[in-house]
C-alpha cells in the first residue's frame, strides 16, 4: 500500500517520548534465526495462531520483510492496493493471506533460507533510518501519519510477537529477555490514548499502567486538553491503577487472551471502570 505521508515531521504529543528500537532488528533477527533452525518436521505443520500452521506464519513474516523493504528502502511502486469498500483491516487480512497461500509451495528449508537473507537487509535497513521522519500511520495508536521511530517500534513488535507464537506452538515458553520485551511492552503501550478515546474524564485525571518484572514499567495516561496523553509526568494518585504482569500484557495487546481475561487477573486500585476501559487496549490491526 502506498504511504502517506504527513510533510512536517514530529511526534503527536499524546504518544510520549519516542522509543529506538533500531539496534534489536538485528539480534531479534537472529533470535529468529536459532528458533526457525531448530524447528523439527513436525513443528512445521503445527497451528501458530488460528488458521495459520508455523509454516504459514514465517511465509506470513517473510512477507513483511519484502514490503518493508520494496516500499522504504527501494521505492517500489506497485504493491498491494485497496479493493472497492474495504477498511483497512480487510485489505491488510486479504494480502496477507494471499501471499501466505501462495507461498504454500516453498519448502520449510527454503523459506528459513530466504527469512534469513531478506530479514538481515531489513536489520541492516532499519539502522540507517532517521526515526524522526514521517512514515506509515500505527492506527491502534491513533497516528496517520506516525514518526518512524513508531512505524519501526511496531515492525520490531510484530516481528518480536511472530517468533514468539512460533515458540509456544512447539513447546516453548516466551523468550524472557528483558532486552526485547521492554521495548515490546512499551510500544503496545502508546496505545492506551487512543484505547481510551471514548472514555471521557475531568482534565487532569490520570490512569497508571503498571507492568511488574524487569521488562516492565509504568505508563500514566492524563486528561489534557480534551484527550488522554502519555506525554504528562504523573502527579499523586491515579484516578485508577491497573497492574499486570508482563506475559499477560503481551498477549492482551495481541489478542492472545481476551480483556475480560486480562481484568479479572489485573491488580485494580481505584476506579474500575476506567481500569476495564484500559484493559480493552490492542496493539495490532485485529
Amino acid at each position: 500500500m502506498t504511504a502517506q505521508w504527513n510533510e512536517v515531521p514530529g511526534t503527536p504529543s499524546w504518544l510520549g517520548s519516542p522509543i529506538d528500537a533500531r539496534p534489536l532488528f538485528a539480534p531479534e533477527q537472529a533470535a529468529l534465526m536459532t528458533t526457525l533452525r531448530g524447528l523439527e518436521p513436525a513443528d512445521w505443520r503445527q497451528e501458530a495462531v488460528p488458521g495459520w500452521t508455523v509454516r504459514d506464519l514465517v511465509a506470513h513474516l517473510l512477507g513483511d520483510f519484502y514490503g518493508r523493504l520494496g516500499r522504504d528502502r527501494d521505492g517500489h511502486p506497485d504493491g498491494p492496493a485497496f479493493a472497492p469498500g474495504e477498511t483497512l483491516e480487510e485489505v491488510i487480512h486479504r494480502i496477507n493471506q494471499e501471499w501466505v497461500d501462495a507461498c504454500r509451495r516453498i519448502s520449510a528449508a527454503a523459506l528459513t533460507d530466504t527469512v534469513d537473507l531478506v530479514g538481515g537487509q531489513v536489520a541492516r535497513f532499519f539502522a540507517t533510518t532517521d526515526p524522526d521522519r514521517p512514515s506509515l500511520g500505527v492506527s491502534w495508536a491513533g497516528a496517520d501519519p506516525a514518526p518512524l521511530w513508531l512505524d519501526s517500534a511496531r515492525d520490531f513488535t510484530e516481528f518480536w510477537t511472530h517468533r514468539q507464537q512460533i515458540r509456544r506452538a512447539t513447546g516453548q515458553d516466551t523468550d524472557p529477555n528483558p532486552r526485547f520485551l521492554s521495548v515490546v511492552l512499551d510500544t503496545f503501550l502508546r496505545a492506551l490514548p487512543h484505547t481510551l478515546r471514548h472514555t471521557t474524564a475531568p482534565p487532569g485525571t490520570q490512569l497508571q499502567v503498571h507492568i511488574g518484572g524487569p521488562a516492565g514499567g509504568t505508563w500514566t495516561a492524563t486528561v489534557i486538553e480534551g484527550r488522554w496523553s502519555l506525554a504528562e509526568p504523573a502527579t499523586g494518585r491515579p484516578a485508577a491503577r491497573v497492574g499486570l504482569d508482563a506475559e499477560s500484557a503481551w498477549r492482551l495487546c495481541t489478542r492472545g487472551i481476551s480483556p475480560a481475561a486480562a481484568f479479572a487477573g489485573a491488580r485494580v486500585d481505584g476506579d474500575r471502570q476506567l481500569a476495564e476501559a484500559a484493559c480493552q487496549i490492542v496493539s495490532i490491526v485485529y
